[in-house]
């Protein structure tokens, strides 16, 4: 008969927890495997046993810790983005969206941190924008400082990557694929409170602005270049897709959520992630409800 959960970690002294924990720097593997399984049945309190461990001055298990505390780190996780995905509706904070999808592989993000760097970068575009200039000084105001002196671009070497997808890796690494990088656009534009929409294109994704004078759009994966409707128009015809007008429309939070998942379910059913596979998956179904 198995005792529940709370009698076993009473029958575990520190001494025994210390042993047991020692052990997860064995050279053998298979007593590593074991002690790990071990730690893992627990459950999330075994993560604070470990924390200390965090600053050991023995490598192997300062790694081996710190690998079990993030996967408690990203089960959380997990847990509080589907829970965010089944609550909301179709509008919703995408940054903070994005963010929390972040946390799902990265778990020991401090997400406060990457919203003052976003807030920092719109304030030093408010001192450079003439709020009444034309929308294509505007535009180009912030292509010179997200493209030229911060020194985002769009990343056509290694298109596939994971990290073009989580924005967190895409404001730490200045590179992204073209959801990301106009994720960015958007959040700063947003934070300017200019009027600047997600447009989803078929096989891209761009920024639109539009107000009463101008229709601009955005390619921020193309260090910025603006496009005209026509424009949009030719890619469509040249990409062989029709000129449904859903393709210029504004794509709301949970599409552009859904878009980023799928992205990266496909990306790792290449790389045969099974466990990522996995992770996506829920995801996905989550957001289609």
């Amino acid at each position: 008969m198995k005792l529940p959960l709370a009698k076993i970690e009473k029958t575990l002294s520190e001494t025994e927890r210390s042993a047991l924990i020692s052990l997860l720097a064995d050279d053998d593997l298979a007593i590593y495997q074991a002690v790990r399984e071990k730690l893992l049945s627990y459950g999330f309190v075994a993560g604070e046993w470990l924390r200390p461990y965090l600053l050991s001055s023995d490598p192997v298990l300062r790694r081996r810790a710190t690998e079990i505390i993030n996967h408690f780190g990203r089960q959380n996780a997990d847990t509080r983005f589907i829970a965010f995905c089944l609550n909301q509706g179709e509008d919703f904070n995408a940054e903070e969206a994005v963010l929390l999808l972040a946390q799902t592989e990265f778990p020991s993000i401090n997400i406060s941190a990457y919203a003052a760097l976003l807030d920092s970068f719109a304030q030093d575009l408010r001192e450079q924008i003439d709020p009444d200039a034309e929308a294509e000084q505007i535009l180009a105001t912030i292509n010179d400082y997200l493209f030229g002196q911060l020194g985002f671009y769009g990343n056509e070497e290694n298109y596939y990557d994971p990290a073009n997808s989580y924005i967190n890796c895409v404001l730490d690494r200045r590179t992204g694929n073209p959801i990301s990088l106009s994720l960015i656009y958007l959040f700063i534009a947003r934070r300017l409170k200019l009027p600047m929409v997600g447009i989803g294109l078929p096989g891209h994704f761009i920024c639109r602005f539009q107000n009463t004078k101008s229709e601009l759009y955005v390619d921020a994966f193309n260090r910025g270049k603006l496009l005209s409707k026509a424009d949009c128009i030719k890619y469509l015809l040249h990409t062989n897709h029709s000129l449904q007008e859903g393709h210029l429309a504004p794509v709301t939070a949970r599409r552009i959520l859904l878009r980023i998942c799928a992205n990266l379910h496909q990306i790792y059913t290449q790389l045969e992630a099974r466990e990522e596979i996995s992770r996506l998956q829920r995801y996905l179904v989550a957001l289609a409800k």
